[in-house]
C-alpha cells in the first residue's frame, strides 16, 4: 500500500501539469518550444505571456487582458492573486511604469555571509 501511495504522489505533479496544460491550450495559448512552462497568445494585437512554475502562474499583459485571463483560469482552477511579483527563482523584481528591474542582491549578500566576507 505504501508503494502505491508514494507512486501516486510522484505522479501528482505530472497530472497537475497535464491538466493545466490542456486547459491553457484550450484557451488558445501556444506552449513555448524551448521552455514548456512558457505560454503565450496574442489577442487583438496585444501579447499575453504566462509562466507556469510548479503551482504558481505569472502573467504579463495589459491590465484588461490580464484580468480576462485571470477570470478564465479562475473558472477552472482555484486561484489567489498575490499582487505584483517581488521575488522569483532567486531574483528580486521591481516593477515601475514601463519598466521591470531584476537584481540578485539578496543572493549576493547570502554568499558574502556564507564566506565571511560581509564586511
Amino acid at each position: 500500500m505504501l508503494k502505491k501511495t508514494l507512486y501516486g504522489l510522484s505522479q501528482a505533479p505530472k497530472a497537475w501539469y497535464t491538466r493545466i496544460d490542456n486547459y491553457l491550450m484550450k484557451l488558445g495559448f501556444i506552449r513555448g518550444k524551448v521552455d514548456p512552462n512558457l505560454y503565450f497568445k496574442v489577442v487583438q494585437g496585444t501579447s499575453l505571456v504566462l509562466v507556469l512554475y510548479v503551482d504558481d502562474l505569472f502573467l504579463i499583459a495589459s491590465e484588461p487582458l490580464m484580468m480576462k485571463c485571470k477570470r478564465e483560469i479562475t473558472y477552472k482552477f482555484e486561484m489567489k492573486y498575490l499582487g505584483p511579483m517581488h521575488y522569483f527563482l532567486g531574483l528580486e523584481v521591481w516593477q515601475g511604469i514601463n519598466e521591470i528591474s531584476l537584481s540578485q542582491g539578496k543572493y549576493i549578500m547570502k554568499l558574502l555571509e556564507i564566506f565571511g566576507m560581509i564586511e
